[in-house]
């Protein structure tokens, strides 16, 4: 087999349990909160969205990129089990660390946030933060090792327990109390669903943390190489501002909305969430860019010694591009059927979903090129980027977040300008610094039609007006024709290169 057909093989597994989980998670529990439990309250939803930013911003701190280090050092085989056990030994105690120290701040840290009054939401979502980092690791080593079934497996798990759970909090324990069960009348609270949610989630990291306890009692017994964790860090912390930058560059919008929009608090949570719910649909591009960076990043470390032919990465980048373009237009096309998911309260700003479509698409490129430093040792060069990518978004953020007409497009048109931004940057260094031969022409020629395609798409809209199937039925019609262009034009190419 290829190592491109390789690299697709492990993209769609990957996929199924970054792509098809999350997204039955999006498809079940999106409808669910804002179509009943939180349909009335966007403000709720917008709550929850802006703790998960702090969870995932907090994700980069507490891992410090410890997972990419241990692809770069455990990618011999007989380095393996030593750069497991140092990069688990190091996370432990510095996770025990950040653990004991914001629990007792919790007050101090709600105040920060804004959640004055509800110090158990920074609770749960420090122990939420503690288990994910903790399985940082262990689910590194599967990747690493080629054992993507399993590493889906405990996703798929994960996510199943995290839904059941929270159905069984917010659905089941209301009812089980209405008939007097004491128990559950001891637990249900109506104005603790919020609180809810995250206990769900923490269950559900714990019982994943549970399966993967076995090696941290391995990693333990195998020592600590103080030589090779120093070795680790300084690979590993440039990388820490590329993720803290992702994180901000992805999430930031809700809560810049919850903080700028106006001086009412309450209002701009409402905001938040309305807004949170549209970037649902473009999440969707994200979790294919996310499959393929799963695959793709100890994909590449694996045959960085092997081969000294980089035309795959090109191939790669190529392919990536044309999937990605067919599910921006599909999404997009598909928007006027996919949006009833949503609830009527928060549909307001489905407006956004083109550009952060768009902004995604770029981002996967990122991925595509930014893999020379990664290769080469020259992480710094992520850093640089991504910090440049940061300052592009929040300057947007905050210049244009309090302008009531752009609330919501803000945060999408900054995302677009730092992912476009940090695509051509990465492309360009790589150039210069670690050569790969990208078919950048072929690729930017699939973009520009596709974003074509979208303005054809409106303006079919425009003109067909009411007729909803007459509108959908061209805007297929354009989808194949796209789907069917690239096919012929790039089927020999993908059939040589495979």
């Amino acid at each position: 087999m290829s190592v491109l057909k390789k690299l697709a093989g492990e993209t769609a597994i990957y996929g199924l349990s970054s792509i098809l989980t999350r997204l039955v998670n999006w498809i079940l529990l999106t409808p669910y909160f804002t179509r009943r439990a939180f349909a009335d309250a966007p403000g709720e939803y917008g709550q929850i969205n802006d703790l998960y930013f702090w969870i995932a911003l907090l994700l980069v701190f507490t891992t410090y990129r410890m997972e990419t280090a241990f692809f770069r050092f455990g990618r011999q085989k007989e380095d393996l089990h030593r750069a497991f056990s140092t990069a688990s030994v190091s996370l432990l105690f510095t996770t025990a660390a950040f653990a004991v120290l914001a629990s007792l701040l919790l007050q101090p840290i709600a105040g920060a946030l804004h959640y004055e009054g509800r110090p158990d939401y920074i609770l749960w979502f420090v122990l939420i933060v503690a288990a994910d980092t903790l399985t940082a690791i262990p689910f590194a080593r599967l990747r690493l090792e080629s054992r993507p079934l399993r590493f889906a497996l405990l996703k798929i798990g994960s996510i199943a327990v995290n839904i059941a759970f929270i159905f069984f909090f917010l659905e089941w324990l209301p009812i089980l109390a209405e008939q007097g069960q004491g128990w559950a009348q001891n637990i249900w609270r109506s104005d603790n669903k919020v609180a809810y949610v995250f206990i769900a989630n923490l269950l559900a990291s714990g019982l994943v943390l549970l399966y993967f306890l076995p090696q941290y009692v391995r990693a333990l017994a195998g020592g600590f190489d103080k030589k090779l964790w120093r070795q680790m860090l300084v690979y590993s912390l440039p990388l820490v501002p590329a993720g803290v930058a992702a994180i901000i560059n992805q999430l930031v919008g809700v809560p810049m909305i919850k903080s700028l929009a106006s001086n009412d608090l309450k209002y701009n949570l409402a905001l938040a969430g309305i807004f949170a719910a549209a970037t649902k649909f473009a999440v969707m591009m994200n979790l294919f860019t996310q499959a393929y960076n799963y695959a793709a990043e100890p994909f590449f470390f694996r045959h960085s010694g092997s081969s000294s032919d980089k035309k795959v990465y090109g191939q790669a980048a190529l392919a990536f591009t044309l999937v990605g373009c067919v599910a921006l237009l599909g999404i997009v096309f598909y928007m006027d059927i996919i949006q009833h998911l949503l609830g009527k309260n928060y549909r307001e700003a489905l407006g956004v979903v083109p550009i952060l479509l768009l902004a995604n698409l770029f981002l996967g490129l990122y991925y595509n090129f930014s893999i020379w430093f990664k290769l080469a040792d020259r992480t710094q060069f992520g850093s640089y980027i991504a910090l440049i990518g940061m300052g592009i978004t929040l300057a947007i953020n905050f210049m244009f977040i309090p302008r009531p007409e752009m609330s919501y497009y803000a945060p999408a048109w900054a995302s677009l300008a730092c992912y476009g931004f940090m695509a051509l940057a990465a492309w360009y260094t790589g150039q210069k610094h670690y050569p790969i031969p990208y078919p950048v022409a072929r690729m930017g020629l699939y973009m520009g039609l596709a974003v074509a395609l979208l303005a054809a798409g409106m303006g079919v809209e425009y003109m067909v007006g009411e007729r909803f199937w007459s509108a959908l039925a061209i805007k297929t019609l354009l989808l194949l024709a796209f789907a069917g262009f690239t096919v012929r034009r790039e089927l020999g190419y993908f059939r040589k290169a495979g």
